[in-house]
């Protein structure tokens, strides 16, 4: 996931969904929304019980490897998509395309309305990722803070939702917002108000959105999952390899480099489409126990 959420386009939330744990993450996460409203209205006894609720040694284990990954591919990653866009790209779009296919394969039955909602979301996503050209903030942009606390706390609070949604990146959400070089700006300046705004609404966000998605699963459990097939179909514009690569949402036909990328896409179709077959032949997944609020 950490892999994955440094990439403009693919999100932590599309790894999660294809290996079986995003029902868990959700859960989870939901949980500790409880607790956090809990301990706000002054119930310290249960917010304490509900923490006992929350799968710590697996959130942990899940938050450390997500930061490991960060720490350790963020670099490698960058200079790859710097020097090799069009390849790089190509191996994301084929991950992701895979990825539509698993996560298809988990709909349990296709009707019309789970059909419309999938086929709304993909064709929105695509479009509204199409308002702007590029991924990246234009070189030469200042990294300054000109914002106001609160708008940081609401730039937090949507940012937050790529964690949780597969196909939206949280840095491409702040380059459409026109934050990304205010935040950059924030963590250099070490701005500690804008950064606790940030933080905030990143918290406030988690904690309502998680609980209506949890909601959401709970009852519409097909519908949400087209929901989030359409988003990662959509978000398969950015990953298209020409001409750009990831740094742009333009498109056009394939030219110049052409081989070697369709083969790295065929390659990370594969690489997905077995570890789904491998997961579900030799890994059982236990049923995910849902805490409703009290």
């Amino acid at each position: 996931m950490g892999a994955a959420d440094i990439v403009p386009g693919v999100s932590g939330g599309t790894v999660a969904l294809v290996l079986g744990i995003y029902d868990q993450l959700i859960a989870n996460v939901r949980v500790g929304a409880h607790g956090l409203r809990q301990l706000l209205t002054g119930d310290v006894s249960g917010f304490l019980a509900t923490l006992r609720k929350i799968e710590w040694v697996w959130m942990l284990s899940l938050l450390g490897g997500i930061l490991l990954a960060v720490a350790a591919l963020s670099s490698v990653l960058e200079r790859l998509l710097e020097e090799q866009p069009t390849r790089m790209s190509a191996l994301f779009f084929g991950l992701v395309a895979g990825s539509v296919y698993v996560a298809s394969r988990m709909l349990d039955r296709i009707d019309v309305v789970g059909l419309g909602i999938g086929l709304v979301m993909a064709v929105g996503f695509f479009l509204v990722l199409g308002l702007r050209s590029g991924t990246k903030a234009e070189d030469g942009t200042a990294e300054a803070v000109t914002k106001s606390p609160l708008i940081f706390f609401a730039v937090g609070s949507i940012a937050i939702c790529a964690m949780i949604l597969p196909g939206i990146s949280g840095s491409f959400l702040l380059v459409m917002m026109g934050m990304y070089t205010e935040v950059l700006g924030a963590v250099n300046d070490r701005d500690i108000v804008s950064l606790l705004a940030f933080g905030a609404g990143a918290v406030a966000g988690l904690a309502l959105f998680s609980t209506l998605l949890g909601w959401m699963l709970d009852r519409y459990h097909a519908w949400v999952l087209a929901a989030m097939i359409g988003l990662m179909v959509g978000s398969l514009r950015v990953l298209w390899p020409w001409p750009g690569g990831t740094n742009t949402t333009t498109l056009s036909a394939p030219g110049g480099d052409v081989a070697v990328p369709i083969l790295l896409g065929v390659v990370g179709i594969i690489v997905v489409v077995a570890i789904d077959v491998v997961g579900r032949r030799f890994v059982t997944v236990d049923p995910v126990e849902h805490h409703h609020p009290a």
